[in-house]
């Protein structure tokens, strides 16, 4: 199963985006366990922004980061101390841009399972693992329907025990589905079945892009 994803992610072509807004990655970190789990974070109550909120490790780029799959290596060190030798990289995912004007690159990556990970209590509230088959049978509670620039983006809502994965994480989550496992989810087509929860219009921050659509949650 994961040797078929590092097939795929490494046959994709993901979308990048050429903008001038501030830049940020996130890893997308797979515990190798018999039944394989995605890793998520929630930020922390106090946080100004994205309180409470479930996310990826990551955060914004630094001059001092070589590249941003270094920016993403960085921040999965300092929120969850995983060391960046313990993460066996399997390919990256399209370029998003963040409701607050963000370009997000999101990384995929591998990890050993049962390290000593420990949550920064200044960013973060927990540490939790979902299995990845509640995502690949598609096991949401609601569709968001979110319009870009005129066209209606279906992003699933999913819940983990108190956790609740929607918005931009959900989405980076359905690329990986669709690119990396085959999956049918589709952000452009209404579920079949399901309650949509409908949200105002938003228009996109990029300046230069390499896509005719880019994404924003």
């Amino acid at each position: 199963m994961l040797e078929k994803l590092r097939e795929r992610l490494q046959a994709h072509t993901p979308r990048r985006l050429v903008t001038e807004l501030p830049q940020a990655a996130v890893l997308l970190p797979i515990v190798t366990r018999a039944e394989p789990t995605l890793l998520f974070t929630r930020r922390a109550g106090h946080l100004k922004q994205h309180s409470g909120q479930v996310a990826f490790p990551g955060g914004k780029w630094e001059p001092g980061d070589a590249d941003l799959l270094a920016t993403a290596l960085r921040e999965a060190e300092e929120e969850i101390a995983l060391p960046p030798g313990n993460v066996d990289l399997v390919g990256r995912l399209g370029d998003l841009i963040s409701l607050h004007g963000i370009a997000v690159t999101p990384y995929v990556g591998l990890i050993p399972p049962d390290l000593p990970l420990r949550a920064d209590p200044g960013e973060l509230d927990a540490i939790f693992e979902v299995p990845l088959s509640h995502f690949l049978e598609d096991r949401r509670t609601h569709t968001d329907v979110i319009p870009v620039d005129g066209r209606p983006h279906y992003v699933p809502s999913y819940r983990a025990g108190d956790h609740v994965i929607w918005g931009l994480s959900a989405m980076m989550l359905v690329e990986l589905l669709v690119e990396g496992f085959g999956s049918r989810i589709s952000l452009y087509h209404e579920p079949a079945e399901g309650w949509l929860c409908h949200y105002p219009a938003r228009r996109t921050a990029a300046r230069t892009l390499t896509a005719s659509t880019t994404r924003t949650v």
